[in-house]
């Protein structure tokens, strides 16, 4: 069952739900299995590999840093992760969700609404979002490599807040790949968390921004993958 799955990862991990939050995890669930029949969302298609997965996954994200009545942007967000289960699990995150897939965003915002659950779903490419410096805190999941990631996600983020990269087992090397490139867009690394997820350990690049993102970056996507920082 999701519900049993979920409670037992939510309490290795620490994390408190109400069953008020673990309905609207059933209903987004649902809505996700759903939905992936005609559109494809995710791999992952039974409830409790959902719950494992996506939501155990996104939730380890509280652990990281505070992210109480902080604004977070989730770049690259597909079918709402990391930022849906974060904020169903910290209501009080204002959060934005951007992808450039407008389907993925609308079906997010139809659910979302239907969940009675607020945020801003944007239909835009990273770099061409106007939102420089606006918010607490920038997640992705799964996007691109760091060095690329950094320059998409880092402008977002005002100084003193912080940029999340969800990494597996290549997380030490993608950080040494790209430690010039945070050094030039204003981060630093803060620290590297980890923890454990069905068996396997997976990683949390926590990059501070120290500065403010010099006004030349990002630049158009197709000139950051063949130029990598």
């Amino acid at each position: 069952m999701m519900e049993q799955a979920l409670q037992a990862e939510c309490a290795r991990l620490g994390i408190a739900l109400t069953q008020e939050q673990i309905a609207l995890f059933r209903a987004f669930s649902d809505a996700l299995i759903e939905k992936n029949k005609v559109m494809n969302l995710t791999a992952i298609t039974e409830p409790e590999g959902v719950a494992k997965l996506h939501f155990a996954d996104c939730l380890a994200l509280l652990n990281v840093v505070d992210c109480r009545n902080k604004s977070v942007i989730d770049v690259g967000c597909g079918a709402g992760f990391p930022g849906v289960p974060m904020k169903l699990g910290e209501p009080s995150i204002r959060l934005t969700l951007l992808d450039s897939l407008q389907k993925r965003v609308s079906w997010l915002r139809e659910t979302l609404e239907i969940l009675g659950v607020e945020a801003a779903c944007v239909a835009a490419r990273a770099e061409e979002y106007a939102a420089r410096e606006n918010f607490d805190i920038a997640v992705s999941r799964a996007v691109a490599r760091l060095n690329v990631l950094a320059e998409l996600c880092l402008p977002f983020v005002r100084v003193g807040g912080y940029f999340l990269a969800m990494k597996g087992a290549a997380a030490k090397e993608e950080l040494q790949e790209a430690k010039h490139a945070l050094h030039v867009l204003g981060g630093s690394v803060a620290r590297v968390a980890e923890y454990d997820l069905d068996g396997v350990t997976r990683r949390v690049i926590i990059v501070r921004k120290d500065r403010p993102t010099p006004a030349a970056y990002p630049r158009r996507f197709a000139k950051i993958k063949q130029q990598p920082l």
